[in-house]
């Protein structure tokens, strides 16, 4: 019943549904790669919440070029890992960067290179503060930073990617996305590799900020994709064999259809 499966039309079939479903398996893995991915950010989250902050030294690699430089990137394990570090503020280089939302508002980040005693700087996220009256980018008030020295608790938090550059406004810079290599170029020290999400600072943060939460990451949806892709693979497999054993099954005569019924023919109904 089945030796047509041998036919070069139906081997051409088979090959097709066997590629397609090694494809749709292939992703299905990707998108486990990127479940466990995502389920370690999570956990370094978590654990970050409740760990002992370190010394930044020890998990943030120091820059060694000049100014305009940046330092390494943290290791992946050192990513959302609490830590501290001491220094003084720059007042004179306060970024602003736009376009942020909390709790639904859109206002700004404000974040201030804490200057470290050789010199280099790591840049600190104080907060979320909002715009002023007229609108999401109406430069907002924002609160004085303490002079002298300075010792902050905060989150490593990898650079962002992407946005149209920096921009200076009223004396402060401003920029769409956190890029440490684009806002180096604009300070007059080397930069570390990542800034810090403040979680604690003496002397104490300015109440007027918002902490900036840290969301975690949706690991689950590619958890559902792993699942719609194997699905996708059992099915195409499936339903070749489904189609082979109906084609099989006409060939032998067992699907043939059925004659219509003469109605004419039949006898009429005794009164």
């Amino acid at each position: 019943m089945y030796r047509f499966l041998l036919t070069p039309r139906w081997l051409g079939i088979l090959a097709l549904t066997l590629a397609a479903a090694a494809v749709m398996v292939l992703l299905g893995n990707w998108q486990l790669d990127r479940y466990r991915e995502r389920t370690a950010v999570n956990e370094r989250i978590d654990a970050g919440t409740a760990g002992t902050p370190a010394p930044l030294r020890s998990t943030l690699p120091a820059p060694t070029g000049g100014a305009g430089t940046v330092g390494a990137a943290p290791a992946a394990q050192a990513e959302w890992s609490r830590v501290t570090a001491t220094g003084r503020y720059d007042a004179a280089n306060v970024i602003l960067v736009r376009g942020r939302t909390v709790e639904s508002r859109v206002g700004f980040e404000v974040l201030a290179p804490l200057v470290l005693d050789d010199g280099t700087a790591v840049l600190v996220d104080r907060g979320w503060v909002p715009p002023a009256p007229g609108g999401a980018l109406a430069m907002p008030e924002v609160p004085a930073l303490p002079t002298g020295q300075v010792t902050v608790v905060g989150r490593v938090h990898p650079t962002e990617t992407g946005g149209n550059g920096v921009d200076r406004r009223d004396g402060r810079l401003e920029t769409r996305r956190v890029t440490v290599d684009k806002l180096a170029r604009e300070l007059p020290y080397p930069l570390h590799g990542a800034y810090l999400l403040l979680d604690e600072q003496t002397p104490a943060n300015d109440p007027a900020f918002r902490a900036v939460p840290i969301g975690h990451t949706n690991n689950w949806q590619n958890f559902g994709y792993v699942v719609q892709w194997w699905l996708f693979a059992v099915m195409t497999l499936f339903g070749y064999g489904w189609v082979a054993r109906r084609e099989a099954r006409r060939a032998a005569g067992l699907d043939a259809p059925k004659p219509p019924v003469d109605r004419a023919a039949e006898p009429a109904p005794s009164a």
